[in-house]
């Protein structure tokens, strides 16, 4: 049987970046929470259409959307990503930044960016969100959904404590 310590296991560096990249591919959609000192939280789906090779995310959005004007207020957001297909879960904090360079639009554009903004990637109203995180956690049950289920249910009718899975704090820098 593990301990707790034996559960904890921090990323830092490319193993963070690898899990922020692994954790999208899978699940794309996070939950953009800004105006974190005002309660309750301003928080709305996003898809993150990339994770880029220094760790930060970056989404299309409209320049008119709230989301911008309260990113212009008080660059500091909270994403939230659940993945419950795999039992896989993170909270990511960091600063956002706005800009609306052709040519990261170019980049980042697909065709269901066309439902925002149906001018395409020319629509004077896109902008792109980089989100550059500062500190995060993670929780990750190493088997997936079935196996973990499985493990609940054996440990749920032995009267055992449930020893599954890790976690642990998770920082690019």
């Amino acid at each position: 049987m593990e301990n707790n310590a034996s559960k904890i296991k921090n990323l830092a560096h490319a193993e963070a970046i690898d899990k922020f990249k692994e954790l999208v591919k899978h699940e794309a959609t996070c939950l953009f929470t800004t105006r974190l000192t005002q309660v309750p939280l301003t928080t709305r789906p996003m898809s993150v259409q990339k994770v880029c090779d220094q760790g930060n995310f970056w989404f299309l959005s409209a320049v008119d959307s709230d989301k911008n004007q309260e990113i212009s207020i008080d660059p500091r957001v909270q994403l939230f990503f659940l993945n419950t297909s795999d039992y896989e879960f993170l909270t990511v904090y960091g600063k956002a930044s706005i800009t609306r360079d052709p040519q990261k639009i170019d980049e980042l554009w697909t065709d269901i960016a066309k439902a925002w903004f149906p001018e395409g990637k020319n629509d004077p109203r896109v902008s792109v969100i980089k989100v550059t995180p500062e500190e995060g956690f993670y929780w990750d049950t190493k088997d997936g959904k079935l196996v973990s289920m499985i493990k609940i249910a054996a440990s749920a009718v032995m009267g055992k404590t449930l020893e599954e899975g890790v976690e642990g704090t998770i920082s690019v820098r």
